[in-house]
């Protein structure tokens, strides 16, 4: 699967698409821009759910034009990249963030390079991302985190030899959640928990629908286009303030995500106005996952949800993310506050080194797509205050 393999009218001129072998056990996926020239910085830019590399196109061109080799993996789980297992029943492990930065950790080697330039993520890439920084700060000097603000790592409690506390687990206050949700009137269910089940796949894949319209609602729900967005902060994780989110995050239980979206389907008009995600371009979404599924896409929220694949995360235990860090939302995403507390505690310390807070206007969700112009401008601006375009390969 090459380049040629995209539609005409669906991948920007300068964009190509190449398999790389043997990263981390997998044959990756990417597309790159800006690999006419040797030496150049590398920007690499990890996607999120249910996104692809290919959801990176608009930006792509716009960081190649300004120097960087900018790379875009389909992640694991996702697209052309292979080497992972497509069941509900594997073994989860191959999933787990630490393992998804260990991808990222092999791809930079495999391209040749000491570490990034530019390391970007979006949704479920801001976690990842933000665990790259950690985890190996000498690969990954610098990281902008997308719609997913980075709340902190899990904490060994501290002091307890005498008083005897009792160990805590990271999600164990989930349960209750769920409870307290499915309690509301109408019955309300976090959209992750629907997404751990056996049924998510299934229910996505074949909706009644049809994949097309399924995700030309579910994209368009999410992004600055539906009026219907106007998040704000939400005063703790309770189950009464996250019903106060739309239901393609807090859904209505009982029913799928595609019957949840199925609402908000746009109009004719609407889809002929949305110059950001064009139906060729939608194309491509609805091709790569019908031959796919989802399932390899959800296992990230199976670890999520499962305090005993999360607890590996508390081996940085009393670390803080300490590389440069700029977080950037869509001001109509809800992304940046479906985590109650989440911004405030990056701010507050989790990240020792932040550069901004941006939320950029007129965004939803889809930053890269709906406004790959500003986004551009903030990572191009955050890199040249960094001074990163100085050629950091081997």
């Amino acid at each position: 699967m090459t380049t040629d393999s995209y539609a005409d009218g669906t991948l920007p001129k300068g964009v190509r698409s190449r398999l790389i072998h043997g990263v981390n056990g997998l044959d990756v996926h990417i597309l790159e821009g800006g690999y006419e020239s040797a030496n150049r910085p590398l920007a690499l830019l990890l996607h999120g759910f249910p996104d692809l590399a290919y959801g990176w196109r608009h930006l792509i061109p716009m960081l190649a034009d300004a120097g960087y080799h900018v790379v875009a993996p389909d992640q694991r789980g996702y697209g052309r990249t292979t080497g992972w297992i497509n069941s509900y029943d594997t073994p989860l492990e191959p999933f787990s963030i630490l393992n998804m930065a260990r991808d990222a950790i092999a791809l930079v080697s495999a391209l040749g390079c000491r570490r990034t330039a530019m390391l970007v993520g979006h949704d479920t890439g801001s976690p990842i991302a933000a665990y790259c920084a950690i985890a190996r700060p000498d690969v990954f000097p610098s990281v902008a985190l997308m719609s997913a603000p980075f709340p902190g790592v899990p904490q060994f409690p501290f002091n307890t030899a005498e008083t005897g506390s009792p160990t805590t687990v990271p999600n164990t206050d989930n349960p209750q959640l769920a409870d307290e949700l499915a309690a509301l009137d109408p019955p309300r269910e976090f959209y992750q928990q629907y997404l751990s089940t056996r049924r998510a796949n299934e229910d996505m894949w074949h909706p009644p629908q049809g994949l097309h319209a399924f995700l030309r609602a579910f994209f368009h729900v999410k992004s600055g286009d539906w009026d219907g967005n106007q998040p704000h902060p939400l005063k703790a994780k309770t189950a009464s303030e996250l019903a106060r989110m739309p239901t393609y995050y807090v859904m209505d239980r009982g029913k799928t995500m595609p019957q949840n979206v199925a609402p908000f389907q746009p109009s004719l008009d609407q889809v002929n106005a949305c110059t950001w995600l064009t139906d060729p371009e939608l194309g491509v979404y609805v091709e790569e996952y019908a031959r796919t599924g989802f399932q390899g896409a959800l296992q990230a929220y199976r670890i999520y949800c499962d305090p005993r694949l999360t607890a590996e995360l508390r081996l940085y235990s009393g670390r803080t993310l300490d590389v440069p860090t700029l977080f950037i939302g869509g001001e109509s995403d809800w992304g940046t506050y479906s985590a109650p507390g989440a911004l405030e505690a990056m701010k507050a310390g989790a990240a020792t080194r932040i550069h901004g807070v941006e939320l950029i206007e007129g965004a939803g969700h889809w930053i890269q797509q709906e406004r790959p112009e500003r986004l551009a401008f903030l990572l191009r601006s955050f890199g040249r205050e960094l001074g990163r375009l100085d050629g950091l390969r081997s």
